[in-house]
């Protein structure tokens, strides 16, 4: 693996301005099932002209089952799921979730047959809403208020059944972090415990292990920074971040692939993916140096492990069309440099999720702004390498 020397070129501050459009629902078929709601989806999009982030959450709680969510134009939560054999409620339609949102959602599921799903109201206080196995707590349209004043999408994880950790940058662009202990929210229902710094960029957060965590996040230098918490205390201290070196154009993108291993990308100021990695022991290349996989891509990277020692790569192309690089456990497919293309247009970079070894779902937005999918099923891409399927709505970015 090659050795990417820091890059020494700075950005301006990202635009804190936003822009909101409403699009024509165009372009999708199907049938409608009874109950189903078809809605068009609305975003904000960065002003700036820094690469586009993500605009809806994905998650699996088990095998062959999917829930994705996003903001209608009303600036309600919209939900689809793929169980067994089918799209519910239909492959064109929605389930509406109420709730008048301002930035993309985040979910996650810490056991089977259960949600948590994030947003930022109108408000830019922090709401949520669980699946508890059988309804939609609190109501199927209405969300608990857990406070606090953000100035980004939230981020949520979780180590371990009955625990969720969330992440949000404040007013004053420092991390805040609340959890679900199993009992309570800590440290209370609208409070927020401050863990210092100043970014420029969403956070990024990811568990290897029960009782682990590790956030990311680019400083007002754009460089990476890391904070962990170890078990028992926050490192490098509670209000201290580790600096990590480089100078980013992207949200940095965090995943896992087996205890105290970590892998982060981001798009350098060239826009090309660079890469670093926690190997149990030390920083790789080095604790400022990332590895250049090369490419140029227009959106954040989007990266899932769907077991040890494999690691896929997604990103938009300066085309517009996808791309795809693995690590295979000994070697980046196709190349170190090169990328696979995976065809389609697309106005928003991708979400992926694996829910289970050598399985992957993809989804972005089209330039119709439906929302498109594509599934690695172990031997092929489906339904081609080219070719994606249209699950309907039209959405913006935020």
């Amino acid at each position: 693996m090659e050795k990417h020397e820091v890059l020494s070129e700075h950005l301006s501050d990202l635009s804190g301005n936003l822009i909101s459009r409403r699009v024509v629902l165009a372009g999708i078929g199907g049938t409608f099932l009874a109950g189903s709601v078809l809605p068009l989806f609305s975003a904000k999009a960065l002003a700036a002209a820094n690469p586009r982030g993500a605009n809806a959450g994905v998650t699996t709680w088990s095998a062959n089952r999917l829930d994705i969510f996003g903001i209608g134009t009303d600036d309600a939560m919209y939900h689809k799921s793929w169980a067994s054999a089918h799209w519910s409620p239909s492959i064109p339609g929605w389930e509406g979730l109420g709730g008048a949102f301002i930035n993309p959602p985040s979910a996650v599921s810490w056991g089977t047959n259960r949600l948590d799903i994030f947003g930022i109201g109108t408000d830019d206080a922090m709401y949520h809403k669980a699946w508890t196995g059988s309804r939609w707590a609190p109501s199927p349209t209405d969300w608990e208020n857990l406070g606090g004043l953000f100035n980004s999408p939230p981020c949520a994880v979780s180590w371990g059944s009955n625990r969720l950790d969330i992440f949000g940058l404040g007013t004053d662009n420092a991390m805040y972090h609340k959890a679900w202990t199993g009992s309570r929210w800590a440290p209370s229902p609208t409070g927020w415990e401050g863990l210092g710094g100043v970014f420029n960029s969403n956070p990024s957060a990811v568990a290897w292990g029960p009782n682990r965590l590790d956030i990311f996040g680019l400083g007002t230098d754009n460089a990476m920074y890391h904070k962990a918490w170890t078990g028992s205390a926050w490192y490098p201290s509670g209000g201290g971040w580790e600096n990590l070196g480089g100078v980013f154009n992207s949200n940095p993108c965090a995943v896992a692939w087996s205890p105290n291993r970590l892998d982060i990308f981001g798009l350098g100021t060239d826009n090309a993916m660079y890469h670093k990695a926690w190997t149990g022991s030390a920083w790789y290349p080095s604790i400022s140096g990332w590895e250049r996989l090369g490419g140029v891509f227009n959106s954040d990277p989007c990266v899932v492990a769907w077991g040890p020692n494999r690691l896929d790569i997604f990103g938009l192309g300066t085309d517009n069309a996808m791309y795809h690089k693995a690590w295979t456990g000994s070697a980046w497919y196709p190349s170190i440099s090169g990328w696979e293309g995976l065809g389609g247009v697309f106005n928003s970079p991708p979400r992926a999720v694996a829910w289970g070894p050598n399985r992957l779902d993809i989804f972005g937005l089209g330039t119709d702004n439906a929302m498109y999918h594509k599934a690695w099923t172990g031997s092929a891409w489906y339904p081609s390498i080219s070719g994606w399927e249209s699950l309907g709505g039209v959405f913006n970015l935020f």
